[in-house]
């Protein structure tokens, strides 16, 4: 007589499941996020140079400007920011490199006057409307409207003011 297992019957008489090969739809997900992820990252390494380089230093000018008002309106001087264009100004008194100047603040209140990179990556360059040569920065609360591009090769950036908010980085409009 056959030695009968408990268990061993329902076994053989429970229909035989195979298993269906194939990914379930977590695992599709996932696949589908890191290739999200891997494709964001290289966008981000393949970012223009220039661009960035511009965008950083508009930024950076942006809050340079807003300092200047603020200390415009602080101190109850008039203050103006321009591009230094002639050769003779372009090296200060310490010997250093001058690519801007913020005339009218007293000198404890010295601010950057020049760019983050060095000229020899590309100048950057200026444009002011022609009636306007330089940016009036205060001491008056409200401003009167101002606008400057900025230049780096084909790449360009606009900061403005309506005269009562900051300066705001704009990309052109075509």
């Amino acid at each position: 007589m056959p030695i009968s297992v408990p268990g061993s019957e329902r076994r053989a008489l429970a229909p035989h499941r195979t298993r269906t090969r194939g990914f379930t739809l977590l695992e599709l997900l996932i696949v589908v996020a890191l290739i999200a992820v891997a494709s964001a990252m290289v966008s981000l390494a393949l970012r223009d140079p220039q661009a960035t380089r511009l965008e950083r230093e508009a930024q950076r000018l942006a809050v340079l400007l807003d300092t200047a008002r603020s200390q415009s309106r602080a101190l109850g001087v008039p203050v103006q920011w321009r591009p230094v264009t002639d050769a003779r100004e372009r090296v200060n008194a310490q010997g250093q490199r001058v690519d801007f100047r913020f005339d009218g603040l007293p000198a404890q209140t010295e601010l950057p006057h020049r760019w983050l990179s060095p000229p020899e990556d590309g100048a950057i360059q200026v444009e002011l409307p022609a009636r306007q040569p330089q940016l009036v920065l205060g001491p008056e609360p409200m401003i009167p409207p101002q606008r400057l591009v900025l230049r780096l090769g084909d790449q360009q950036l606009v900061l403005q003011t309506d005269g009562l908010g900051p300066f705001i980085v704009m990309t052109p409009s075509p």
